[in-house]
């Protein structure tokens, strides 16, 4: 926040004008000032909190002058009440409250006890026994509260920086004075920032990772006795939440109960702050939703620094070192984001992935889970990178965990396409075989039953290409929704190849294919890999006008791979699926006639042209013109 705007009500005769003179001439001032000050602007200055600019409104109470002060209140981010004896005291309930709430103010207010040098006041404890406590226990609003002398200079200071306080570092969102306890919303922040800084997820933040926490939201260590001060603290109330182990979730919460119930809540947001959280407690949206743009025909995947940090919360939850997580351990892993990404649930997550025999996601399965993710919609990757705590020193923050494909355009050019992860729509009549094609690219048991695929499935896995270098590939069974998705132009343009099944035994098969071609020409634009399935059963005639095989050769394509899912050669049509998507111009039709490359011929010949003129130039030269 830049600015801080304070609005200085109060019946008149209570020291208003008086509060804002001692505070600006640092004195008081004993000659009469008028009734209503002109506004006061303080530049920020070393110690108000934020250093933001404050604007200081004097307003008068007067009933003509009503709809002024209604516009200063509707403008201002804090109010300062302001009384001097019991009858302004008793308007405080009874006008001034009321009169804010049916104005519809939604700001903090600050009660000021001021004239506090005059005897028939009381003391100090006695006015916020007998008068402040039941009032703000009354009224919400109230933020906080606090005695003054403009005579004495007696906190004057004090109360307006509480009212910079009240704006930059509100109590409201934290703590609930009626219940004498921090609120939920600021449970759940705290409980977040207190998982992130257990590194070691043992549920305690040991001596290390406090100190880590000390610097990384204040700046400057932790002493030994401070240390150990916090600790004694803790133990006062919750003896077993301060242990050698260090503090649990349970301690933390209470140390930032503790400064809330003394008034330390600008600790609290700083903490909050350092966090990335905003006002309203949630977190910033520039750091949940940092700008990342993908061009056209480019992509999105993981960096080597967005693959390691999964490599490593996938190690730290897996914590019976079985090689897989269990949804206990999901549960715990996703503890500090709103859940599993929507997506996810869309994809019947963990079943679009690898998994293990107990049916627990693989640290290849995770990994290719957050490849698609990223493929398919970057921004919540990186909006889970957040929530999971991704940190970086580098330039860019979280956006560094990812890093944008070159633009792949001209897919029938020779040459390997620059990416790592790549897409297949799967394409084929009914009962063709796709479904059981995406379960054993997941390595799952053949089953025989039939299940028709109604909503779009997916499945990714890592392939290891000709070479040894991997990649991820997305195979996606478009199920009754393949129409629309492939008369969208912009769900081909992110398509990387298009593999046909048909199955071998059915006599009709195949010409789901033709029909498909036909009705959508724009396929031809595709790289295109095509899979004869159910090769262990009895080959059939196709009920076309070519064969298979006649088709792909007079297209000058590749012949149909026979493959079946029963088979462990199956794995060889997912390779080359792959490699096809990498190096697109192989599953194009082959051209008539290799150009001849006359590079070289026209290079040579130039250079023989240049050399030719240097040799007349210097004959010229020496020999000159006959005479």
């Amino acid at each position: 926040m830049a600015s801080v705007r304070i609005c200085v009500c109060g019946d008149e005769g209570t020291g208003k004008s008086s509060l804002i003179t001692s505070l600006v001439k640092d004195i008081f001032v004993t000659i009469k000032i008028q009734s209503v000050l002109p506004q006061v602007t303080i530049p920020p200055t070393i110690g108000t909190p934020e250093n933001v600019t404050t604007t200081i409104v004097d307003t008068s109470a007067l009933p003509q002058d009503r709809d002024a002060l209604r516009r200063e209140i509707r403008k201002c981010n804090v109010i300062l009440l302001v009384y001097s004896d019991h009858y302004s005291y008793e308007r405080v309930a009874l006008f001034w409250m009321p009169y804010f709430r049916s104005l519809g103010v939604n700001v903090p207010v600050v009660l000021c006890a001021n004239k506090s040098d005059l005897e028939t006041n009381g003391t100090t404890p006695q006015v916020v026994e007998d008068e402040m406590l039941p009032v703000m226990a009354e009224f919400k609003e109230l933020d906080s509260c606090i005695r003054t002398s403009a005579r004495e200079h007696y906190n004057v200071n004090e109360v307006f920086f509480l009212c910079q306080k009240a704006v930059t570092h509100p109590i409201a969102p934290l703590f609930d004075s009626k219940e004498f306890s921090l609120k939920p919303a600021a449970v759940a922040a705290l409980q977040r920032i207190f998982y992130l800084c257990d590194k070691d997820q043992d549920g305690y933040l040991n001596d290390k990772e406090i100190h880590d926490f000390q610097n990384r939201c204040f700046e400057r260590p932790l002493s030994l006795d401070d240390l150990e001060n916090i600790k004694l603290s803790i133990r006062k109330t919750l003896p077993d939440s301060a242990t050698e182990r260090g503090i649990d979730v349970h301690g933390f919460l209470q140390l930032n109960k503790i400064f809330a119930e003394k008034g330390r809540h600008e600790t609290i947001w700083i903490i909050l702050r350092k966090f990335h959280y905003t006002d309203s407690l949630s977190l910033k949206d520039t750091y949940l939703h940092p700008r990342f743009e993908v061009p056209q025909y480019s992509s999105a995947e993981l960096s080597p620094a967005g693959y390691r940090f999964f490599v490593d919360l996938f190690l730290l939850f897996d914590k019976d070192n079985d090689g897989g997580l269990s949804d206990s351990e999901l549960e715990l892993l996703f503890a500090p984001t709103p859940g599993l990404p929507e997506s996810w649930a869309d994809s019947s997550f963990p079943s679009s992935t690898v998994r293990n025999e107990a049916g627990h996601i693989t640290l290849q399965g995770w990994l290719a889970q957050w490849s698609m993710t990223t493929f398919v919609e970057p921004k919540t990757t990186l909006e889970y990178l957040a929530y999971l705590g991704f940190e970086t020193s580098e330039r860019g923050g979280i956006t560094t965990a990812l890093k944008v494909t070159k633009p792949r355009k001209r897919r029938r050019r020779p040459g390997r396409v620059e990416r790592n992860v790549v897409l297949c729509y799967v394409l084929g009549a009914s009962h063709s075989g796709k479904s059981s094609l995406l379960d054993a690219f997941l390595s799952r048991p053949f089953s025989p039953t039939f299940h028709p695929t109604i909503k779009p499935r997916t499945a990714v896995n890592s392939v290891e290409l000709p070479g040894g270098k991997q990649c991820y590939l997305i195979m996606q069974e478009l199920g009754e929704l393949e129409p629309a998705i492939l008369e969208n132009q912009a769900k081909l343009d992110v398509c990387d190849i298009i593999c046909y099944t048909y199955d071998s035994s059915d006599p009709d098969s195949f010409a789901y294919i033709l029909e498909t071609r036909k009705k959508y020409p724009q396929l031809d634009e595709l790289p295109t890999v095509y899979a004869a399935t159910k090769a262990d059963q009895d080959k059939t005639v196709q009920r076309t006008e070519f064969q298979p095989d006649e088709y792909t050769n007079d297209m000058k394509m590749a012949a149909p791979l026979h493959v079946s899912v029963t088979w462990s050669s199956i794995s060889e049509l997912f390779v080359h699926i792959a490699e096809a998507a990498t190096y697109p111009s192989i599953g194009f039709p082959k051209p008539d006639e290799e150009p001849v490359d006359r590079t070289n011929l026209y290079i040579a010949f130039g250079a023989t042209l240049c050399a030719a003129a240097a040799f007349v130039m210097i004959w010229r030269k020496t020999f000159g013109p006959p005479l």
